[in-house]
């Protein structure tokens, strides 16, 4: 990487530890998570989610996704509707817990179909790896050019590099939603990510697990 690229990841992640990956934050996060497990079902996304499925960077925030009967026992902590974003909100200290709602929240797939799509990890209902790179495609489309945006960046790879993804059904759940031209997004993210520090490798192991998810692109 050039001496400017160099400086600039650096930078960013200085940004992304200072404001996500703050070890203090991270783990009232994961102790919040397990509660509101014990007290409500839901289905997991976003950075546990994630987390879950590459043990790679522990998330300061929390979405979840909650069918509407569920949504009216979450109303005991402090819930508030966010209009705009068609989301609810719950702010715990400084955790934010972003709830999406099926038939009334928009994300890249619908929340009421991602009952489809999960596994159970760790007591956790968590969304497949491919339905949730998808879903951090949307996020990063919406947000590229923020700092949040570069951490979806850095989840999208994530998943791709360490979660053992099936492409093949990475691309059948595109197919169903009509959303193909994601594939060709994700292999230019692929190809021009350069951040081998962010993912913990080094440049020959980020080198290997590029070229071994290209071949699978390939195959696909």
């Amino acid at each position: 990487m050039h001496l400017k690229t160099i400086l600039e990841v650096k930078y960013l992640n200085k940004k992304l530890k200072m404001e996500f990956w703050n070890s203090q934050l991270t783990e009232k996060s994961w102790k919040l998570l397990q509660e509101l497990r014990k007290k409500y079902n839901f289905i997991l996304i976003g950075g546990w989610a994630t987390y879950l499925w590459t043990r790679q960077q522990k998330s300061k925030d929390i979405d979840i996704v909650v069918e509407i009967k569920e949504l009216q026992k979450l109303k005991n902590e402090n819930l508030s509707k966010n209009y705009n974003l068609k989301k609810y909100e719950v702010k715990s200290d400084e955790i934010d817990v972003d709830i999406y709602v099926s038939y009334f929240s928009k994300l890249t797939i619908a929340p009421e179909n991602l009952k489809k799509y999960i596994k159970k990890i760790e007591g956790f209902n968590v969304v497949s790896p491919e339905a949730l790179i998808i879903l951090k495609q949307g996020a990063y489309k919406d947000r590229k050019n923020s700092i949040k945006g570069e951490k979806d960046k850095i989840d999208i790879l994530s998943l791709l590099l360490f979660s053992g993804v099936d492409i093949k059904a990475y691309r059948s759940i595109l197919k169903e939603y009509s959303l193909d031209y994601y594939a060709k997004n994700l292999r230019d993210l692929l190809k021009n990510f350069k951040d081998y520090t962010a993912l913990n490798l080094t440049p020959q192991e980020f080198k290997f697990k590029k070229k071994t998810m290209r071949e699978q692109f390939k195959k696909s």
